[in-house]
């Protein structure tokens, strides 16, 4: 399985399916924002940024899959990008499935300065829910449950890859 899964991830392709999948929920997030509108709270939008790792992942990916550093490169920022969002998917649930006037999320997406992506793209990155709100539910899970699900499965598919290029390159050395 990982040698199949290495010879898949030398594919541009495969890179490009990620970005798409990445692509395909920022939409989604915005489809809700606009279409349905419901308002994204702080925890939604670093959810969303978590998602925007996982695509700069796939195009890094993508820019030169037969090259080993490239696809280490996207790997890892893919799964980094996985596991913030699994924590926030996990602290934003709790937020809704336990509520407490202690425990809160942020009224202001506080980014570095050098990343202010709120200034620059407001319409996407600004922040104007609360975070405790249950707002949309589908089979009834609510949204940031949703997010933990899809994090989850990007986190295991990213380690898998990431293990099938370090098996590949001791396989390679002996």
């Amino acid at each position: 399985m990982l040698t199949s899964l290495r010879h898949w991830s030398q594919s541009r392709f495969s890179w490009l399916l990620l970005a798409l999948t990445a692509i395909g929920l920022e939409g989604a997030a915005l489809y809700f924002q606009y279409g349905m509108e419901l308002m994204p709270c702080v925890m939604c939008v670093y959810q969303r940024i978590a998602v925007l790792g996982i695509l700069v992942a796939a195009l890094i990916g993508a820019s030169a899959p037969k090259m080993a550093l490239m696809r280490m490169a996207g790997s890892f920022l893919w799964i980094y990008s996985a596991y913030r969002g699994i924590e926030l998917a996990w602290e934003h649930t709790q937020l809704i499935l336990n509520p407490s006037p202690f425990a809160t999320c942020d009224f202001f997406v506080t980014l570095p300065s050098w990343f202010a992506l709120q200034d620059w793209f407001p319409s996407v990155f600004q922040a104007t829910g609360d975070c405790s709100v249950s707002q949309w539910q589908f089979l009834t899970l609510e949204m940031p449950q949703w997010m933990l699900i899809i994090f989850s499965a990007y986190f295991v598919v990213g380690l898998l890859v990431l293990m099938s290029q370090i098996t590949s390159s001791f396989k390679t050395k002996e």
